[in-house]
């Protein structure tokens, strides 16, 4: 078995469940390519003793032909015939296993469950029957389900209520790796680059593996860039619309969400988004929205103040933030296309968006640079809209709100050497603190924290005006 980098929760949950002694049914999910599987085949001290992964679009006697092949590559034995249904494809799993059960504590996975439930197939039935019937009884099984397509995880197997109701012991919801786990496993893959080059690979690609694993030792972040985004046979030329399709049976919905949310940096409430995708039910709107969250691909923020209904959602999946910038529609390519974009203003637009979506998945790094990670404390948005033109509206994108009666106001900004607060921006911060104040009548004190790549040039030229300083070395944590 590899080394499985970072993950410490995962990790440690998976030695639990491998003594805890007790039949085990555990649910996997996250967005493909997170390093599900390589987590499954590699978190555990022993080897699998099955493994099964579904096809995506097979049909039944494809996916049963995949299961016996399977089977017989475990057993080690002669082939087997496929079985004609699968209720007898689980009784012929349940006779390899019995007497392995009987000698120690045995971990079966099937991968891409929600691909192998095709309609009429009868195979989540079955499923219920194996685990309520037998599995469910076995101190010594695991059985670990997986699958890309999070909400049919959550709504057919979480929280399904027929035979699997309450069945699921444990659930892991595999995210992309952070910024520190994202250097960490290109240290191992002996890649250096330095924290303003890992930062610049993170806001193009996120924190998926298998996105990683392409880069190649000695290239620059220009260099990946090209090859993996701007040459025809790029692994991420073509992959916005495989990763969508593969995630949800009618994606093209899903896909004008993005879309229209890759064109709000700052947001938009769900009546927004009704409006600007043209969707005629709200209860279809909502479900989208969920399933899209569910995914990690968007992130629903509720503004200060007020509940979940006024929520604020922002598109924070950096793989499809960059390619509807850069490559969508776009005829560039070939060596060189990255740099062409790097001296324009569609580079600093982006890089101010994409920054800014880092930090807000990096609160934990960020409170305890800050200092408060053991206070209890509410991440938030707000924005104040003018209702006429003698008052001044404001925005700000990310909110601390402390337990011990202060706020931070953060400012998130991505550039190339250290910040610099000009004269007109200086305004702009005491601006957004005065309307944030009065619009919100709060009493708690409000501290300006800076987070930038390289820090702040001239901090000392408005002295009270920022209270913390964070470089990008704290989302390294």
């Amino acid at each position: 078995m590899e080394k499985v980098v970072g993950r410490v929760e995962e990790r440690l949950l998976l030695e639990k469940i491998e003594k805890s002694g007790e039949p085990e049914l555990i649910a996997v999910y996250g967005r493909r390519r997170v390093g599900k599987t390589y987590l499954i085949r590699n978190g555990f001290s022993k080897d699998l003793a099955f493994e099964f992964s579904g096809i995506h679009h097979a049909t039944l006697t494809q996916q049963l032909e995949n299961f016996a092949l399977a089977l017989t590559q475990a057993a080690g034995g002669l082939p087997l015939a496929i079985p004609k249904s699968w209720i007898a494809a689980f009784q012929v799993l349940r006779q390899y296993l019995v007497p392995l059960v009987k000698k120690e504590r045995t971990i079966i996975f099937i991968d891409e469950f929600p691909w192998i439930n095709t309609p009429r197939s009868g195979f989540l039935p079955a499923f219920e029957n194996f685990w309520n019937s037998w599995a469910s009884k076995e101190k010594k099984l695991v059985v670990v389900i997986c699958g890309s397509a999070a909400s049919w995880m959550i709504n057919k197997v979480i929280n399904n209520r027929g035979g699997l109701h309450n069945r699921v012991t444990r659930r892991i919801r595999l995210l992309p790796f952070t910024v520190g786990e994202t250097a960490a496993y290109l240290k191992q893959r002996k890649i250096k680059l330095d924290k303003y080059q890992l930062l610049q690979v993170y806001m193009a690609m996120g924190g998926i593996p298998q996105y990683l694993k392409e880069i190649e030792p000695g290239e620059s972040v220009a260099q990946v860039t090209d090859r993996l985004f701007f040459t025809k046979d790029g692994l991420l030329l073509e992959e916005f619309k495989n990763l969508y399709y593969s995630l949800f049976d009618k994606a093209e919905n899903h896909i004008d969400i993005v879309r229209a949310l890759a064109k709000k940096s700052k947001g938009l409430t769900r009546t927004e988004i009704i409006n600007a995708c043209k969707l005629s039910s709200g209860g279809y709107a909502t479900q989208l929205l969920a399933e899209l969250a569910e995914s990690g691909f968007i992130t629903p923020y509720v503004p200060f103040g007020k509940n979940t209904k006024d929520a604020l959602y922002k598109l924070t999946d950096e793989y499809s933030i960059f390619y509807l910038k850069f490559i969508d529609g776009n005829k560039a390519t070939g060596a060189g296309t990255w740099l062409k974009f790097y001296s324009g203003t569609s580079w600093k637009s982006w890089g101010g968006y994409a920054f800014e979506s880092i930090c807000m998945k990096h609160i934990l790094q960020i409170k305890k640079a800050i200092g408060i990670e053991n206070v209890y404390a509410e991440i938030s948005v707000w924005r104040y809209l003018p209702k006429n033109k003698e008052e001044q509206g404001a925005q700000i994108d990310l909110l601390i709100d402390r337990n011990d009666s202060c706020i931070n106001i953060c400012e998130m900004k991505f550039s190339v050497a250290p910040f610099e607060i000009s004269k007109s921006y200086q305004k702009e911060l005491d601006n957004k603190l005065k309307v944030f104040q009065s619009q919100t009548g709060t009493r708690k004190a409000l501290f300006l924290t800076m987070i930038t790549t390289y820090g702040v040039k001239n901090g000392t030229n408005y002295p009270g005006l920022v209270q913390k300083e964070l470089a990008m070395d704290i989302l390294f944590a």
